[in-house]
C-alpha cells in the first residue's frame, strides 16, 4: 500500500526518541542501536521516495522546451540536476539518480491513471482497456515499490540501470519477467547487489550483446598524464573490467597489509607484512612509489626475454556452455595458471589442458567483477596464458590432501576460490583474494583434516565473529550450513551458505 504522512510522522518520532546528541546514542544498548539502524534507515527511504517525486516534478517544470521560462532556468541553473545538487548538497550523481528515479515513477503513476480512468469509462469495451494497460511502462513494480516503502530509491536505480532499456532483443515483456523474480530478492539485498544481480540478468537475456558492450568498455579506456603547474604530475584514467582488475590485483598484492587483507602465516610473508605494517609512508604513497618501480623494471626490461614467476592472480569464471569438449575423455572446464584463470570439470574429470572455442554464444566473468566477458576473450585469455587441470572426485569436490599438512596449500586455496567464489558468509561480499581457510573441523580439536571439502573461505571479520561467538558451519555432501549459536537463535535454525560464484 502507499505510504502515507502518518507513516512518515510515525518513522520520524521514533528516530527522535533515539536522543539528539552522539552522547544518547552512545548510550543506548547493542540491541537499541541496531533498531535503531533499522528505524533511521525506515526513515529514509520515506524521505527519499519524497525527495524523488520531488525531483521529478522540478525536471518537469524545467523541461526544454519551456526554454528561460523553466523552473530550474529561473533560478540560474543550467539543469534541474544542477538546482536539485545545490539545494540539497549531494553529489551530482545522486542528483541524476533522484530525477531519473522519480521520473520513472511519475510515467508509472500517469499510465496507472489512465488505465483507471479507462476502467471507470462506460465508454470504453475491454479491448481498449488492455490497450492501455499494455502502455504502462515495464518499470511500474519499481514505482509501486518505492511508493509503497518496501524498496529503497537507491535499490530502485540499481534496477533501472542494471536492466537497461528495452532493445530488439530484449523486449519489455522479457524485463518484466526479470523484474518479478528481482524484486522478490531485492528485498533482502543492498543497492550495490541489486545492481549486480539486474546486470547478470540482464546480460542473461541479451548474450549476444556482451561483445558490443565489451568492445565500448574497451574503447572508452584511457590514461592521461600531465604536468601541473607546480612541476608535479598528476595521472587519470580509465580502464576496461579485464585490464582494471588486473590493475586491482596489482595493487592488492602490494598494499594489502595495509588495507586489513588476509593474515600471513608464512614466516617470510608475515615478516614482510609486518615491514609493510610499520612503513612511514601512507597506503597512497606505497601504491605510488610501486608504480615508478613497476615502469623502472618494465623500461629496464630486456625485450627479447621472456620472464616467468608469479603473476597478479585475475581468475576467469567460465560456464559449461562456453567450453565445449576437445577429444575424448577431456571434458569442459579450466582453470588458468599464469593469469589465474579458473573455471571448474564435471565430477570425477579433470580439467583439459588446452582451449577449445565454444559452438555457440556464451560468456564468463572476471571474479570480483560484475561485468560479464565475451567467448572471444575467454579464448584469449585461455590460448594466451596456458591452462592447468585440477582433480576432482565423483561427488565434484576437489581431491583431499588429508593430515598430512596444518595449512591448505596454495593450490587448494586458488581451488576454493573458484569453488566458493569469495566469503560464504550470509551477504558478504569479499572476493577470494580478501578470504582466509576455515577448517570446518578444527585441526586440533576436531583433529580435521586439511581437505577442501572439509574447508571453506571466510574474510578475516567473518572468520573472527565465527569463533569468536561460537557460530559454526557444517556440511551435508556439497552443501554448506551456516549455524547460528543458542543465544542468537535458540533453535540454532540452520542458514545455507551457497557458493557467490555468479550464476554464469
Amino acid at each position: 500500500m502507499t505510504t502515507t504522512a502518518d507513516d512518515l510522522r510515525t518513522a520520524t518520532d521514533a528516530v527522535a526518541r533515539l536522543g539528539s546528541s552522539c552522547a544518547d546514542y552512545e548510550a543506548l544498548p547493542d540491541a537499541e542501536v541496531l533498531a535503531g539502524l533499522r528505524q533511521i534507515a525506515a526513515a529514509r527511504r520515506l524521505l527519499d521516495t519524497r525527495s524523488a517525486w520531488m525531483a521529478a516534478t522540478i525536471a518537469r517544470r524545467s523541461r526544454p522546451e519551456l526554454g528561460h521560462s523553466g523552473l530550474a532556468a529561473q533560478q540560474g541553473f543550467l539543469s534541474p540536476e544542477a538546482l536539485i545538487q545545490t539545494v540539497t548538497g549531494s553529489t551530482k550523481n545522486d542528483a541524476f539518480k533522484l530525477v531519473a528515479v522519480g521520473t520513472m515513477m511519475a510515467d508509472a503513476e500517469a499510465a496507472e491513471k489512465l488505465v483507471e480512468a479507462a476502467v471507470e469509462s462506460s465508454d470504453v469495451d475491454a479491448a481498449a482497456v488492455a490497450s492501455f494497460a499494455a502502455k504502462v511502462p515495464w518499470q511500474a513494480p519499481i514505482a509501486r515499490a518505492v511508493t509503497d516503502g518496501t524498496l529503497s530509491v537507491d535499490a530502485a536505480e540499481s534496477i533501472r540501470s542494471g536492466l537497461g532499456q528495452i532493445d530488439a532483443a530484449v523486449t519489455a515483456e522479457k524485463l518484466g519477467t526479470a523484474l518479478e523474480t528481482l524484486l522478490i530478492e531485492a528485498a533482502s539485498l543492498n543497492a550495490d547487489q541489486v545492481f549486480k544481480l539486474a546486470r547478470r540478468m540482464r546480460d542473461q537475456l541479451d548474450e549476444a550483446g556482451i561483445a558490443a558492450r565489451e568492445k565500448q568498455a574497451h574503447d572508452d579506456r584511457f590514461l592521461r598524464v600531465y604536468r601541473l603547474g607546480n612541476g608535479k604530475v598528476r595521472l587519470h584514467g580509465l580502464f576496461a573490467p579485464e585490464d582494471g582488475e588486473f590493475v586491482l590485483s596489482t595493487f592488492d598484492s602490494v598494499t594489502s597489509p595495509r588495507r586489513g587483507g588476509v593474515r600471513f602465516v608464512d614466516k617470510d610473508k608475515a615478516a614482510w607484512a609486518k615491514r609493510m605494517q610499520d612503513d612511514p609512508r601512507t597506503t597512497e604513497q606505497i601504491a605510488a612509489d610501486a608504480l615508478v618501480q613497476l615502469l623502472k623494471i618494465a623500461g629496464e626490461a630486456d625485450q627479447g626475454r621472456v620472464f616467468g614467476g608469479r603473476r597478479p592472480s585475475v581468475r576467469v569464471l567460465v560456464t559449461e556452455k562456453a567450453l565445449t569438449p576437445g577429444q575424448p575423455g577431456q571434458p569442459a572446464g579450466q582453470t588458468g595458471q599464469s593469469a589465474g584463470q579458473s573455471g571448474q570439470p564435471p565430477p570425477g574429470q579433470a580439467a583439459q589442458t588446452g582451449p577449445v572455442p565454444a559452438a555457440s554464444a556464451a560468456h564468463g566473468q572476471i571474479e570480483g567483477n560484475p561485468v560479464p566477458i565475451s567467448q572471444e576473450t575467454i579464448d584469449r585469455l585461455l590460448c594466451d596464458t596456458g591452462t592447468r587441470g585440477i582433480q576432482v572426485d565423483d561427488t565434484g569436490q576437489i581431491i583431499n590432501v588429508g593430515r598430512d599438512q596444518r595449512l591448505f596449500t596454495e593450490a587448494q586455496r586458488a581451488a576454493m576460490g573458484v569453488r566458493d567464489g569469495g566469503c560464504r558468509w550470509v551477504d558478504c561480499d569479499r572476493s577470494p583474494a580478501w578470504s582466509e581457510a576455515h577448517h570446518i573441523n578444527e585441526w586440533l580439536r576436531d583433529n580435521g583434516y586439511t581437505d577442501l571439502a572439509d574447508g571453506v573461505l571466510l574474510c578475516h571479520p567473518h572468520h573472527l565473529l565465527l569463533h569468536n561467538q561460537h557460530w559454526s558451519i557444517i556440511r551435508t555432501g556439497n552443501d554448506y550450513w551456516l549455524r547460528p549459536p543458542v543465544d542468537v537463535d535458540p533453535e540454532q535454525t540452520l542458514i545455507a551458505l551457497p557458493s557467490k560464484r555468479a550464476a554464469l
